[in-house]
């Protein structure tokens, strides 16, 4: 899984949670700009920095993505996210220009 160039479409893309399409693989993101359905549930986003840096949102009191910086790093053969409040890992383990499977623990 490269990621040395900053235009890889996993840095310029906010990525969604589509948790209607789950499986025992992971969760699964998609790009935000792409066709996203309507939740009841605010979905959860992800944005990748090539520096290292990430933002996970989640739905905040009033349903609105609220931010929560994070950090990734590179371990075996997968980009690990973790929040800088400790409350989330999210390991990608499958990832194309149009999704991204993850793993959290």
């Amino acid at each position: 899984m490269s990621t040395s160039n900053p235009d890889d479409r996993l840095f310029t893309t906010r990525w969604v949670h589509l948790h209607e399409q789950d499986s025992a693989a992971g969760e699964v993101y998609v790009p935000e700009d792409g066709p996203v359905p309507l939740s009841r549930r605010p979905r959860q986003r992800l944005e990748l920095q090539p520096d290292g840096t990430a933002t996970v949102y989640h739905g905040g009191p009033d349903d609105r993505p609220t931010p929560t910086a994070a950090r990734w790093s590179r371990e075996d053969d997968h980009l690990v996210v973790r929040t800088e409040t400790g409350n989330a890992t999210l390991r990608i383990v499958e990832r194309s220009p149009s999704r991204l499977v993850i793993r959290r623990s």
